[in-house]
């Protein structure tokens, strides 16, 4: 069955797939390969560049939606808001709270 650990880098290694959180945490997904996670604290104030640009309303879940596009397309995400914004270009993305974080699952 597929899931999601949190935990140190150390604790998660045999992760398929891995997300960092600025905090230190890794969350890394046990289940089929193709499968990109990207993970963010939900209450984190956005940067102000980007809040500017894209609004501070749950954009923690969508920058995590944006980056697991992105992943999927490997296209560097600075390139990605360029050319979709914190939009997903069509990739079906879930998103989950889990504790204090905000994870995005998408598969190839």
């Amino acid at each position: 069955m597929a899931q999601i650990r949190i935990g140190t880098a150390r604790q998660v290694a045999g992760a398929v797939t891995r997300s960092h959180v600025g905090d230190g945490r890794v969350v890394g997904w046990y289940g089929a390969p193709g499968t990109v996670v990207d993970a963010e604290i939900r209450e984190a104030t956005p940067p102000a560049h980007l809040a500017a640009r894209y609004g501070e309303e749950e954009f923690s879940a969508r920058w995590t939606r944006a980056e697991c596009a992105a992943k999927l397309a490997d296209v560097p995400m600075h390139l990605w808001l360029r050319r979709h914004g914190l939009g997903t270009a069509g990739a079906r993305v879930a998103t989950i709270e889990v504790a204090d974080l905000v994870i995005s699952i998408a598969r190839l």
